[in-house]
């Protein structure tokens, strides 16, 4: 049985190792230690382990993939972050999620891109003629 200690240490080397904690694995720390440990493992061999595939590309791959899977914004900024940590250009985070306009659509496309916006500061340029506003639903 794992010490309060153990998991402390634990829920700590996984922030260090991948850049962010999400919620959940907050709660699994306390209430599940084994199934967190499980599941962080498969982790830690698909994604964080150098492998054949470099971190930077592992990031926009999870960033896209989150993406299409409609993932919450918070899980999708938080790949972002760690993808301009890793020294990403948040025109190529941009440029990876605009790959789910073809085969996922707009709507997919508009999750994702709402949350690099907001990571990343980016403003748009305001037409100088009055337009009817579109919401986010808008093409």
């Amino acid at each position: 049985m794992a010490t309060r200690e153990d998991k402390q240490a634990y829920i700590d080397e996984m922030a260090e190792k991948r850049g962010y904690v999400l919620d959940y694995h907050k709660v699994m720390t306390e209430y599940d230690f084994d199934v967190l440990q499980a599941t962080n493992n498969l982790v830690n061999a698909a994604y964080l382990e150098q492998r054949r595939l470099d971190r930077k590309t592992k990031e926009l791959l999870f960033i896209v993939s989150l993406t299409v899977m409609r993932a919450s914004k918070g899980h999708i900024q938080s790949h972002i972050r760690v993808a301009l940590d890793l020294g990403l250009s948040k025109e190529e985070i941009l440029e990876a999620i605009e790959i789910t306009l073809p085969e996922a659509g707009v709507v997919v496309f508009q999750e994702g891109f709402e949350a690099w916006r907001e990571v990343t500061g980016a403003e748009g340029i305001e037409p100088t003629v009055e337009a009817h506003q579109g919401g986010s639903g808008s093409r």
